[in-house]
């Protein structure tokens, strides 16, 4: 008789499987603010189920990459982006955030009077992949009201929640309350997030390495000669290869490196457009600085300084971010 040995239950797979609203239960214990995040997280989880609706359609019913205008920033903006604005403004009223900040619009954008929160996002994060099959995805970061009104000028540190959304073969709802980081996938048959609230640790050491080289030409001389040595793989200094990722989605590079490790290098370099950085800095690098750090690793502005403490200019201020694997951005810094 042979015997076929059971797979091992890990105490990930082994925890029961919770919907959003079950895992963030009574978190709020009575407070207003926490409780004002809770509703925040809900309602913008719908309204990712609503975009993900919309991209699986395509262009069934109208071109979804069609370019409808110019945001602020002078970038071109698809019908989606649009759209997907429209979807999660809202939301973030009936969430019931007193400011709203999004990367398509100019400027902030007034909600429930009675608000106790501030929420800013980009409604789609990597909208080149837009009407290409391509996964992209939402970036949002949730403040306290500032008393001086100066809601969008806080240090990321200040931020009460932030996560993210990633549309692909499956749709993830991420996000982290300051104490760890938790996944859910949405139930195709059901409609529902689901997952186990086991937070996400992040490797400390890595092999991949994420990296646009099409402009190192004009970076400065730590990402030149970081990037340089890798690319030497077993031939330079760290006696290894590594695998080059790129996603042009920060989101969908953020999921990756959550998920297996990895170092997200966008650093400022010597073009005038780019000379703080190119993400924006309180939707997309805050989000993803406290995320990163709170699974274990690094988020620096890639020449020693923790971007959770950089206060951001302005709704539409830029930032630069080296970020991922602790040990690989302690290898970069060393440069």
């Amino acid at each position: 008789m042979t015997m076929t040995a059971e797979p091992a239950t890990s105490t990930a797979a082994a925890a029961p499987l919770l919907t959003l609203e079950e895992q963030l239960g009574a978190w709020p214990a009575g407070d207003a603010d926490r409780q004002a995040v809770k509703a925040l997280l809900l309602a913008l989880a719908e309204a990712g189920k609503q975009v993900r609706g919309r991209l699986a359609e395509g262009a069934l019913h109208g071109d979804p990459a069609r370019i409808v205008g110019i945001n602020s920033d002078g970038d071109k903006q698809k019908a989606l982006d649009v759209e997907a604005h429209g979807i999660f403004v809202e939301a973030s009223h009936k969430g019931g955030a007193a400011v709203i900040g999004s990367e398509e619009a100019e400027e902030p954008i007034a909600g429930d009077p009675n608000g106790r929160v501030a929420v800013a996002f980009d409604p789609i994060d990597g909208s080149s992949h837009i009407g290409i099959a391509g996964a992209c995805g939402t970036l949002f970061s949730v403040l306290s009201l500032a008393a001086d009104g100066e809601h969008f000028q806080q240090p990321g540190s200040a931020q009460l929640a932030a996560g993210y959304l990633v549309y692909g073969p499956e749709t993830v709802f991420c996000y982290t309350l300051g104490a760890g980081v938790f996944m859910l996938t949405l139930d195709p048959v059901d409609g529902v997030f689901k997952g186990r609230q086991t937070p996400v640790v992040l490797p400390a050491k890595t092999a991949e390495i994420g990296v646009d080289l099409s402009f190192r030409r004009h970076w400065h001389e730590r990402p030149t000669a970081y990037v340089d040595d890798c690319l030497l793989g077993k031939d330079g200094s760290r006696g290894a290869d590594v695998r080059l990722r790129w996603m042009m989605a920060a989101v969908v590079d953020l999921h990756r490196i959550l998920k297996q490790g990895g170092i997200f290098v966008l650093p400022a370099d010597k073009r005038p457009e780019n000379r703080v950085g190119r993400l924006r800095h309180v939707y997309e690098v805050n989000p993803m600085a406290l995320l990163i750090e709170q699974a274990g690793g690094l988020a620096t502005d890639g020449v020693g300084g923790r971007l959770l403490d950089r206060v951001p200019e302005g709704l539409h201020a830029r930032a630069p971010i080296v970020a991922g694997s602790r040990e690989e951005v302690e290898r970069y810094l060393s440069f």
